[in-house]
């Protein structure tokens, strides 16, 4: 029996073995163990041959069966065939009769056909001979419930009275037409009163009755005018005519044989009809008298529309739909979008006007005309070289002229007006309109309101000689910087993409471009004329704070202070100078700004040094206002201009050094490479200079 494993069949004969169970004990006998496994390998060999005969018996009746069945198979095969034989001779003799069908078939239609339309020949003389009697007596005409033949039979007679001459038959094909109009009218009667119940299939019935008489297109005229009977009573026109479309387009195809030319004409009529007058009655209203209103809706129902139209592209309107609904569109508001962007620009102007002005009048400020002309050129030109103002200085109080308000106002009257353009311009126009709206912003943004500031801020600046000047150009520079970032987000945003793909991208780009050059000439400008006023404020206060016995005191033993008071609040305006520039400044322009103001900066401490003669005392004390001077310069944390204070503080040593160090001190590091009338000139200022040891030592 499986699983069958030698070894613990073994173990088991063994234990069952008397004396075979106890390994080197006393009770094991081994002679009887190995006799009772020759005995059982005997009575495996004899089971063994039993089994054996018993397989070979069975494989000779397996063969035996094998052969029996196979003869079978061969038998059935040919049984087999011979049915597909037959069966091949009666698909034969099948195929035969049916041919032999067929033919009888066509014979019998032939025969039967021209029977039929003598039939049909006969019936209609026979109506038409009551309508020549001028008395109608069959049951079709006389029973209202057979209005279906009967429209059948007076169909074919009108198509065969117009056949007719009219000399002849003129009274009878007057009958017949007569009646032909009656009955039209019944059936679209039956139609209305059909579908006013709600009755889809008699509707579908008396339409395709309809179908080939001539008010058939009436009778659509009469679906599509109940259709809108109370499906218009809220406000919102275009849903209600979304909600009728889609449940025309249910019941459409259930009633008329061509749905899709149906539905077309009811969405036209709803265009034609519905819609038109209802944007005539929401635009004519606003169109002379409020420009805002009237974009703000031309814009509304030109996008409710093209949805609609959207949603209308889903269902079946025939082969071009989009070219219909086009049209269909078009037809409305032609007469509006033909001068939209006149109206956009004529409001965009008096707006931008308006929001400037209306800020101007809050400040109590009277416009200033920056003109145009040859005087004027003449004065911008010789500014931007001699960079001197021309004129008298205005004070501004503080004022930048600046607002961001009045900016978000611009740009957002902007960012409508693209967006108008975006929806309403012909595709064609769109990158000139856009164009022109974006010069409207330029002209107001950045040249009435921006440029304008500028030109103020600019004659605000005091000269280089005055006291006590306030400096409010800076935080001009910081505004104009925020605003022209804003113009420079609604430029890439909304303007970009409508003139991405057209010639007119370049002509913006350099627009923007000339715009950019020219604020930022007047910038520059700006800036460095700030820059000499506040040199000129640290001279007013190192000439109003600098004595002479600073350097040169009476007492050399009783110096008391660390540093002047002059260089004291030099440092301080400094320090307030700095903190400004970087607040009003962003990017590399702080560095830029901030090292040409240190340059000056430590030009203006230079010259000031040269000015006074020093004691051992005063030059000690002239180290150390350097040394606060190069802790202020640490603060522009610009290489250069803590290189130049480095450089004026090895520079002082010389008004201490004693005399037989001085070549020693000129040559180290940082004063190798000076001229050395630069060393010259500084040892010149000492009191000592004029001893002969000093100046043998240094020639």
């Amino acid at each position: 029996q499986e699983p069958f494993v030698a070894d613990e069949y073994i173990e088991r004969l063994a234990w069952r073995t008397p004396g075979g169970g106890s390994r080197g004990g006393e009770a094991f006998d081994p002679k009887r163990l190995l006799e009772e496994f020759v005995n059982h390998i005997q009575e495996l060999q004899v089971m063994d041959e039993r089994i054996q005969r018993k397989v070979e018996k069975l494989e000779q009746q397996c063969q035996k069966e094998a052969k029996e069945f196979a003869k079978k198979v061969q038998e059935l095969q040919k049984s087999n065939q011979v049915a597909f034989q037959h069966f091949q001779e009666l698909d034969e003799h099948i195929s035969y009769v049916a041919t032999k069908v067929c033919h009888l078939g066509d014979q019998l239609e032939g025969v039967n056909t021209p029977r039929q339309r003598a039939v049909e020949a006969q019936k209609l003389m026979k109506y038409f001979n009551e309508f020549l009697d001028g008395e109608l007596k069959s049951d079709v005409f006389t029973n209202s419930e057979k209005i279906k033949e009967a429209a059948d039979i007076i169909q074919k007679l009108h198509l065969i009275a117009q056949e007719l001459p009219f000399d002849r038959f003129s009274e009878v094909k007057s009958k017949i037409a007569s009646k032909y109009h009656d009955l039209e009218c019944q059936l679209i009667q039956e139609f209305t009163s059909a579908q006013r119940r709600g009755e889809i299939s008699r509707m579908r019935e008396v339409a395709a009755v309809l179908l080939h008489f001539k008010g058939y297109s009436h009778c659509v005229d009469v679906y599509i005018k109940q259709c809108q009977e109370g499906a218009f009573l809220r406000n919102d026109v275009f849903e209600d005519a979304a909600i009728l479309c889609q449940r025309v387009n249910k019941q459409v195809g259930e009633i008329f044989s061509n749905p899709e030319t149906v539905l077309a004409k009811l969405i036209q009529n709803i265009f034609e009809v519905k819609l038109q007058s209802y944007v005539k009655d929401q635009l004519e209203e606003h169109r002379k008298s409020d420009a805002e209103q009237y974009l703000k809706n031309l814009y509304d129902l030109y996008t409710r529309t093209t949805n609609l139209s959207s949603k209308l592209m889903e269902f079946n309107l025939g082969t071009d739909k989009q070219t219909f609904l086009s049209k269909l569109i078009k037809a409305i508001f032609i007469s509006y979008l033909e001068n939209y962007i006149e109206v956009e620009i004529g409001y965009l102007k008096s707006r931008s006007a308006m929001i400037l002005q209306r800020y101007y009048d809050s400040k109590n400020h009277q416009k200033r005309s920056i003109g145009t002309g040859g005087i004027q050129d003449l004065k911008e030109r010789l500014r931007q070289r001699t960079n001197l103002p021309l004129g008298p200085s205005i004070d501004t109080h503080g004022e930048t002229f600046l607002s961001q308000d009045v900016v978000v106002n611009l740009l957002q009257e902007t960012k409508q007006a693209f967006e108008r353009c975006h929806r309403l311009s012909d595709p064609s126009d769109l990158p000139k309109n856009a164009f022109r709206i974006f010069s409207m912003l330029v002209e107001f943004l950045c040249t009435e309101h921006i440029d304008y500031a500028l030109e103020t801020g600019l004659a605000g600046i005091p000269s280089s000689d005055s006291k006590n000047a306030n400096l409010y150009f800076l935080d001009v520079v910081h505004q104009a910087n925020t605003i022209f970032h804003l113009f420079d987000k609604q430029f890439n945003d909304h303007l970009m993409p409508l003139i991405s793909s057209s010639p007119k991208l370049s002509e913006c780009l350099q627009k923007k471009k000339d715009i950019i050059e020219q604020m930022e000439v007047k910038l520059d400008m700006g800036i460095d004329r700030t820059l000499n006023c506040m040199i000129g404020q640290m001279k007013h206060i190192l000439a109003a704070e600098q004595k002479k016995t600073d350097f040169k005191p009476e007492d050399e033993n009783n110096v008391l202070i660390q540093y002047t008071n002059a260089c004291v609040k030099v440092c301080g305006y400094v320090r307030k100078q700095v903190e400004k520039i970087r607040n009003s400044m962003d990017g590399k322009n702080v560095d830029t700004v901030l090292m040409e103001l240190g340059v000056r900066f430590h030009r203006l401490i230079y010259e000031h040094l040269q000015q006074y003669s020093y004691s051992c005392m005063g030059g000690m004390l002239a180290i150390c206002d350097v040394a606060e001077y190069r802790k202020c310069a640490k603060d522009f944390k610009i290489a250069l201009v803590l290189q130049l204070f480095d450089t004026l503080h090895a520079l002082c040593n010389l008004l201490v050094v004693a005399p037989d160090n001085l070549k020693q001190v000129c040559s180290g590091e940082q004063l190798a490479n000076l001229d050395k009338n630069i060393l010259h000139s500084f040892v010149q200022l000492r009191v000592d200079y004029r001893s002969a040891r000093l100046a043998r030592h240094f020639s």
